[in-house]
């Protein structure tokens, strides 16, 4: 489904309103405390922009997929990363797992919660010694009875610290490696689960990054998400939606930076002429123009393909490496261009620096991108 022109720039006038309005102004000082306020997730909510793509019987409003990558981009450009983070694991990987495996009671239980922002979602994967590697993964869930009894830790988890709803990744067939994963709906009010202190990051300071432990806790049996041992499948479906989310990330903040220096070297005077003048600055701008464009290009491409459910692992990981590794250059980069005054806090590139580094890393590092390439080149 695609929007209208009409539709899409009505949605795109209201989130630029409202990121003007309610985020704006007080995003500096978030920054400063790194954390933002709980209740922004409710007014997201009231304004409408949470699971703006789900269906309109569990209170979304059923709009295009363009439409909440529309949003994911605005923020990014605005330079709102930590937001735009936990934003796309909100409501770009968290509700769509829920509607695409999740029971009719599962559904009804928890998105509408989430579209209000009354109930605010993770994912947890990663561990302290399994990231990309699921088959060391060593959180478990073990069936008693009516029940599920999950045990281990995850660490490096976005909306962690806020998080009322875990999706949790556990092995329950602990002698089937990755094929023995399933996913399951943690209540985080139940006992048995806590958090760790936040985690200080050196950058993207507003999303709340945190360590979770589950201590024995139990669980109903149909908290169950998707299928029993099927976890590794249903991530690797779901996956492509969540790369998508970084490369949209990556190429809002790329459109961010570079408006941002094109503003810096007009106005910037040296040696007695702006430094838009000099023909090392042009050059480079275009350069990273060009590169912008052809990235831009492919994510294109490739929401198209996602639309119609044919977009490949091999695409996503196509995408994601070539967009997040441009949008570490180009911050760079362009970075360079405002000398000394770059690398203060004072403008605004010095955060996009900072908040782009952590785009290799999660949702699958460069190094597992070009592996996932490789395979498909080359095979195991």
């Amino acid at each position: 489904m695609n929007s209208t022109d009409e539709e899409f720039n009505i949605f795109q006038d209201m989130t630029i309103r409202f990121l003007e309005k309610e985020v704006e102004p007080f995003f500096e000082e978030w920054e400063e405390q790194e954390c933002m306020p709980k209740s922004l997730w409710t007014t997201m909510g009231d304004a409408g922009l949470l699971g703006i793509d789900m269906p309109e019987q569990y209170g979304g409003a059923e709009a295009p997929f363009d439409i909440t990558q529309m949003i994911i981009y605005q923020m990014s450009k605005m330079c709102f990363a930590g937001l735009s983070t936990g934003y796309n694991i909100h409501a770009n990987i968290v509700m769509p797992y829920i509607l695409n495996l999740g029971t009719e009671q599962q559904k009804q239980h928890w998105i509408p919660k989430m579209i209000s922002g009354d109930i605010i979602g993770a994912l947890a994967m990663t561990e302290p010694g399994a990231g990309s590697d699921l088959a060391a993964m060593k959180t478990k869930a073990v069936k008693e009875g009516n029940e599920w009894v999950l045990s281990g830790s995850k660490i490096f988890i976005t909306n962690g610290m806020y998080a009322d709803l875990v999706i949790v990744c556990a092995k329950t067939s602990t002698d089937a490696g990755a094929k023995g994963i399933s996913l399951f709906l943690v209540d985080t009010s139940l006992p048995g689960f806590s958090r760790g202190k936040k985690l200080k990051k050196i950058g993207q300071h507003t999303s709340d990054t945190a360590e979770l432990y589950f201590d024995n806790l139990r669980i109903s049996h149909d908290c169950l998400l998707g299928e029993l041992d099927k976890g590794f499948v249903h991530l690797m479906t779901e996956l492509p939606r969540e790369r998508l989310g970084c490369a949209i990330q990556a190429i809002g903040a790329n459109d961010g930076v570079i408006e941002e220096t094109i503003n810096y070297v007009k106005d910037r005077q040296v040696f007695g002429q702006a430094v838009g003048k000099f023909q090392n600055t042009r050059f480079k701008l275009a350069e990273l123009k060009a590169q912008q464009e052809l990235c831009r290009t492919y994510l294109n491409a490739c929401t198209e393909k996602l639309k119609t459910h044919e977009m490949t692992a091999e695409d996503a990981a196509i995408l994601k490496l070539t967009t997040t590794q441009a949008q570490c250059k180009i911050a760079d980069e362009c970075l360079q261009l405002f000398g000394g005054y770059g690398y203060t806090r004072e403008y605004k590139i010095s955060r996009f620096y900072a908040d782009a580094r952590i785009q290799t890393i999660y949702g699958g590092t460069s190094e597992i991108m070009k592996e996932v390439i490789a395979r498909t080149l080359l095979g195991r």
